[in-house]
């Protein structure tokens, strides 16, 4: 489903990715680790248009995609729970889910409003309070519920459970274990590799700008010796 070929990108006379190279197969749950700084979420900002490539090339079911404007490839299918949430704190949890519906692909049984309650019942009981009445947890399942709004082909979770309690991982781990049920296509960054191996295919891990490690679930965690030296603080 989605290509990432040699891509390099910088922010001004700071390169960040040095040829980075990985691909996505339909209804897979990838993931892209790494330490912090080394081109995982500048990797994602590549793929959905947010940042100019120097080279390389991304493509969407063969499709090049690469140069498209983040608008453009969102229609495509393409959908992302950013870091950092960035929910529209002056809108009500209703008007932030509203405002990104969407079936430009013409689903047969899209996300609507009452689709994404049910699925984070705690949402509905905060539907009329504002973004920034939200505990960190709530505003991590109104981001996800947003993108999923979207009616994506592939979702983009970015660090989605940093700086969250427990309890609030665990319920969102388990939503996420039942959109992958659902057959969606998911690339999760991350760096808690429990988690990570017991709920994703493959796995990708980033130093420096490029791809050092890859390997389904059983190779990660007999490989101590890679996660010592990419993963390990």
């Amino acid at each position: 489903m989605l290509e990432v070929e040699n891509v390099e990108a910088s922010y001004g006379s700071s390169q960040v990715l040095f040829g980075m190279s990985f691909h996505v197969n339909p209804g897979e749950v990838v993931t892209l680790m790494g330490r912090n700084g080394m081109g995982k979420t500048t990797t994602i900002s590549s793929v959905m248009g947010l940042l100019k490539l120097k080279a390389g090339t991304v493509r969407l079911n063969g499709e090049v995609v690469s140069g498209l404007p983040p608008h453009r490839i969102a229609r495509l299918g393409v959908g992302i729970v950013p870091e950092g949430r960035r929910i529209f704190p002056n809108l009500t949890v209703r008007e932030n889910l509203l405002m990104a519906a969407a079936n430009h692909r013409k689903v047969r049984e899209p996300w609507t409003l009452n689709r994404v309650i049910d699925f984070f019942p705690r949402l509905g009981e905060r539907l009329h309070n504002g973004g920034n009445q939200l505990s960190g947890g709530e505003q991590q399942m109104l981001a996800i519920g947003r993108a999923l709004m979207t009616n994506p082909q592939l979702l983009v979770l970015d660090e989605a459970m940093e700086g969250l309690a427990p309890i609030v991982r665990d319920e969102i781990w388990a939503r996420l274990h039942e959109l992958k049920k659902t057959g969606l296509t998911l690339i999760l960054v991350d760096k808690e590799v429990e988690s990570l191996a017991g709920f994703a295919d493959r796995h990708y891990i980033v130093e420096k700008g490029e791809v050092v490690w890859e390997g389904d679930t059983p190779r990660l965690l007999s490989d101590e010796e890679s996660r010592m030296r990419y993963l390990s603080v």
